[in-house]
C-alpha cells in the first residue's frame, strides 16, 4: 500500500485536524455503543449513565495515549470489549463488586503474562475455526440485551430494523472515510429521526465535576467462581489484541513486533485494571485501524496522539456526555444489533468446515451456547451458586466446549 505518512511522520497542521477528526467521529462511535449498553444493564438513572460513560472516556483516553507512547505504538484505536460485555451480563448475579474485581485481577494476569514474553503461546490454543466460533457466539451471547433494547415495543422493533436495513444499503454506497464512519451517522441520523417520530422534551441534568468519582471500585470482592469465568473472556480478549496489534503491525512493517505485541499486551492489562478500578467494562485495541489506513492512506499515530487526549477533555465536561447520553436506547440497540450481524459476517467468512467432524465441533458448542444463554430463571437458580457463573454462562460453557471438541474429542 502506497501510504502518505508512516507511523512516525506528522502531517501539516489542517491535515492533522482533519485526520484526528475522522478517527475521533469513529472512536466516540464505539465508545457511546459500547458504554451505553453496559450502562443500561447496570443503571436506571440518566446521572448514573452519564457518569459512567464519562469513566469510559477517561479511561479510553489515558489507554490510548499510554499505548501510542509506551506500548505498541501503532495506530491503533481502543475500545470496550464485546467479549467482556458478554462476561458482565451473564454475571449480573455475582453483583458489580465482584464482576470489577474480577476485571482487575485478570488485567493483572493478562499484563504478567505479557512481561513473561509468552504472549504468543495463546495462539496454539485458538486457530482460525475456534476465533470465527467466538466472533458468532458473543454475538448470540449478546441477544438478550440486544432485545431488551430495540423490542420494547412492536414499533421500536420495527423501527430498529429500518436503521439496520438502512446501514446496510449504505454500507454498501458508501466508501473510503465515508464508509468508516457509518456507525457515527447511523447514530446522527437514527436519533435525529427518532426524535422526530416520537417528540419529547430533552433535558440535560446538572452534573458536577466531582460526580466523575461516582461509584468506584474502591473496596475489591474477589469472588474465585466470577474470576474464573472472566479468565474465559480474557483468553477471548488477549486473542483479540494479539490479532488487532499483528494486523496493523505486519501491514505497516513494523519492526519488532514482537516487542510491541508484549509491551501491547502489557498495557491491555494495566488498562483492564484501571477499569476495574473505575467500575467500566474493560478496553481492547479494535480491528478497525487497517480500514482506516487504507481510506485516508495516513498511518501517522500522530493524530490518535491528539484523539487521546480529546477523549480525556470529554470525559471531564458532563455537558458533552450528556448529548450523548440522550441517544434513544432502541437507537443504540440498533447500532450494536448492526455490529453483531457484522460481527457474525466477518466470522462466517473466516470459517473452514471439511467434514462433518469440523462441523459438529463449530455446531455443537454453538447451539449449547444458545440453550445456557436462554435457560429459564428457575433452572439457573437451581444451579449451586458457586458454578453458576460459569455453568450458568453461555459465553464461557460454548468456549470451554469448543476447545475441548477440536482439541481432544475431534482432534484429527
Amino acid at each position: 500500500m502506497q501510504l502518505k505518512y508512516n507511523i512516525d511522520d506528522t502531517p501539516p497542521l489542517a491535515e492533522l485536524l482533519v485526520l484526528s477528526f475522522q478517527w475521533l467521529v469513529v472512536v466516540v462511535s464505539i465508545l457511546i455503543i459500547g458504554g451505553r449498553v453496559v450502562a443500561e444493564i447496570q443503571y436506571e438513572s440518566f446521572f448514573e449513565k452519564n457518569i459512567y460513560l464519562q469513566k469510559i472516556f477517561f479511561v479510553a483516553g489515558v489507554t490510548l495515549l499510554f499505548q501510542l507512547i509506551f506500548g505498541h505504538r501503532l495506530p491503533l484505536v481502543v475500545g470496550p470489549s464485546s467479549v467482556l460485555i458478554v462476561g458482565i451480563y451473564t454475571s449480573l448475579m455475582s453483583g458489580f463488586g465482584a464482576i470489577y474485581t474480577a476485571i482487575a485481577v485478570c488485567g493483572v494476569l493478562m499484563a504478567i503474562f505479557a512481561l513473561t514474553g509468552k504472549f504468543n503461546l495463546l495462539r496454539k490454543f485458538f486457530n482460525k475455526n475456534i476465533v470465527a466460533f467466538i466472533l458468532i457466539l458473543v454475538a448470540i451471547t449478546l441477544a438478550p440485551i440486544i432485545i431488551s433494547l430495540i423490542a420494547d415495543s412492536f414499533s421500536h422493533f420495527i423501527f430498529s430494523l429500518a436503521i439496520v436495513f438502512s446501514l446496510f444499503l449504505f454500507g454498501r454506497v458508501l466508501k473510503g472515510v465515508w464508509s468508516s464512519s457509518l456507525i457515527f451517522f447511523g447514530i446522527f441520523f437514527g436519533t435525529a429521526v427518532y426524535w422526530l417520530i416520537y417528540p419529547q422534551q430533552i433535558s440535560f441534568p446538572a452534573i458536577e465535576f466531582e460526580s466523575f468519582f461516582y461509584d468506584l471500585n474502591l473496596i475489591p470482592e474477589f469472588r474465585i467462581e466470577v474470576i474464573i469465568a472472566f479468565l474465559i473472556c480474557f483468553l477471548a480478549l488477549a486473542i483479540n489484541d494479539l490479532s488487532s496489534i499483528y494486523s496493523v503491525g505486519e501491514m505497516l512493517d513494523a519492526e519488532e513486533i514482537g516487542k510491541r505485541v508484549n509491551r501491547g499486551a502489557f498495557l491491555t492489562g494495566i488498562s483492564n485494571v484501571l477499569s476495574g478500578f473505575f467500575g467500566v467494562v474493560g478496553m481492547v485495541n479494535y480491528t478497525l485501524s487497517p480500514g482506516m489506513i487504507s481510506a485516508t492512506k495516513c498511518a501517522s499515530r500522530i493524530p490518535l496522539l491528539i484523539l487521546g487526549a480529546i477523549l480525556i477533555i470529554f470525559a471531564f465536561f458532563p455537558v458533552i456526555i450528556s448529548a450523548f447520553g440522550a441517544i434513544p436506547r432502541v437507537v443504540v440497540g440498533s447500532i450494536f444489533f448492526y455490529i453483531m450481524c457484522s460481527q457474525i459476517a466477518i466470522a462466517l467468512s473466516m470459517l473452514k468446515v471439511e467434514d462433518v467432524n469440523s462441523g459438529l465441533s463449530i455446531g455443537f458448542p454453538i447451539l449449547l451456547a444458545i440453550f445456557v444463554t436462554f435457560l429459564p430463571q428457575n433452572i439457573l437458580n437451581s444451579i449451586p451458586e458457586f458454578l453458576r457463573p460459569i455453568l450458568g454462562n453461555g459465553f464461557v460453557v460454548g468456549v470451554l466446549t469448543a476447545i475441548l471438541m477440536d482439541k481432544i474429542i475431534l482432534k484429527k
